[in-house]
């Protein structure tokens, strides 16, 4: 059984078509077995590990992880939220040396919510100084993460000196980014889907998801899996794994698999979209919104809800993944143009009322 690996953009570097994310560990305090599932996925052939200063103890445990593992053979991905230089070459430093590294294969300027956000990283000096860590060798390449909208994402990946963009596209939302997917091939910037399983959401609802599969499928998770990584601009997709059987059901949805031809993958496509019924698939014909609501990001918390996230799941994706605020949701003047432009004929004025009374404090389990 044979690993799938695809190129990485124009940097010559092949890597795993499923990458190992390192943010859902499930105890951060558990080193050495957190990292036997990293040896494990390593052994199974993924070569695509990343993580970020953020997730915990991830970056130690990455670590644990690579000291049994030859550095020859795999790539690791980390990340840094720094507008200035030196904070830059703090999270730097800090990062390789929580993971025992002489250099970092894939370095991301990371958390780019908005388009003022990325000015601010540009302007402050910080994608300068990742360009300079490059140069002297302890960066392999520059490359982004980004929570924009597709537009947006491909004005950024347009100016910016990136190799890479790591964005969320799954077969929920892929509407929302296919714009970006589209210019990072253009381009040759290389392509990291997070998220290609809805942050769980996919497995946790696989009846609901089941019209994803194809006859070749053998579950929703793999159908998931191989819509991403059939897409000819995306290189990897990100699953993030507790366990060895998630690794092994991963791996197998792309072991010996050869990608969807063109017309299959499109065809899927507009399956998903009218499969979707009252889920929000994040297409953005609901924008411009005269009161500047961010309609697509609020809708897919609407969606989360729908498919029985827990209050502080759906929190956490409002606060943490989209960064929206529910001042935002309540700012809609109700003049329904969104609803006139939406394809789907969403009410979309009621589930932003929805939004507008998600409470600012993170509720209990």
């Amino acid at each position: 059984m044979a690993m799938l690996y695809k190129l990485y953009g124009q940097t010559g570097k092949e890597i795993s078509a499923v990458g190992f994310g390192g943010m859902r560990f499930a105890n951060h305090d558990d080193i050495a077995g957190n990292a036997e599932v990293v040896c494990h996925a390593h052994r199974r052939g993924i070569t695509y590990f990343d993580t970020a200063p953020g997730y915990g103890r991830s970056e130690e445990i990455f670590g644990a992880a690579f000291k049994q593992m030859d550095r020859g053979t795999f790539h690791v991905s980390t990340k840094t939220m720094a507008s200035s230089p030196q904070a830059l070459r703090t999270d730097l430093d800090k990062s390789m040396s929580r993971m025992g590294l002489d250099h970092i294969d894939f370095y991301h300027i990371w958390c780019i919510i908005t388009p003022a956000t990325w000015r601010q990283r540009l302007d402050g000096g910080a994608v300068a100084e990742a360009l300079k860590a490059k140069q002297e060798g302890r960066v392999g390449h520059v490359v982004v993460s980004a929570h924009m909208a597709g537009e947006a994402l491909e004005q950024m990946l347009r100016e910016g000196p990136f190799e890479g963009v790591t964005l969320g596209y799954c077969a929920i939302n892929f509407p929302y980014r296919q714009q970006a997917v589209e210019a990072a091939g253009q381009l040759g910037i290389g392509v990291v889907t997070m998220n290609p399983l809805g942050g769980g959401i996919i497995p946790r609802n696989a009846r609901r998801f089941d019209f994803l599969r194809g006859p070749d499928d053998p579950s929703v998770v793999a159908a998931a899996i191989r819509f991403n990584v059939s897409h000819p601009n995306v290189t990897c997709a990100l699953v993030g794994f507790t366990t060895t059987e998630q690794v092994d059901q991963a791996v197998a949805a792309v072991e010996d698999f050869t990608p969807y031809d063109p017309a299959h993958l499109d065809r899927l496509r507009r399956e998903i979209v009218a499969g979707m019924d009252d889920l929000c698939t994040g297409c953005g014909y609901c924008l411009p919104c005269p009161a500047d609501v961010p309609i697509p990001q609020l809708m897919d918390i609407y969606d989360m809800k729908t498919l029985g996230q827990s209050p502080r799941g759906i929190w956490q994706r409002m606060n943490w993944h989209w960064h929206v605020t529910a001042e935002q949701a309540a700012a809609c003047s109700d003049c329904g143009e969104c609803e006139d432009r939406c394809t789907q004929r969403l009410p979309i004025r009621e589930r932003l009322k929805f939004a507008a009374d998600i409470p600012a404090k993170c509720p209990e389990e």
